[in-house]
């Protein structure tokens, strides 16, 4: 059976942290921010753990379960 290869697309966006669970940046978050508001602008700063179906999913493309 060949090695399995993770996405390598996928991987440059996500993080898996030590304990496992997968880290990813909040979208929507890159350019026009004078049109959002300050609270929506904090929201969307800094990362967040992906969790249920999505994370699975990301996981299996990494080749990590």
């Amino acid at each position: 059976m060949p090695k399995l290869k993770p996405h390598k697309g996928l991987a440059k966006r996500v993080k898996v942290t030590k304990s496992g669970k997968i880290r990813r940046m909040q979208a929507g978050h890159r350019h026009l921010m004078t049109g959002k508001g300050s609270k929506r602008r904090r929201r969307g700063k800094g990362p967040v753990i992906m969790v249920g179906a999505e994370a699975r999913r990301v996981a299996r493309l990494l080749g990590l379960r």
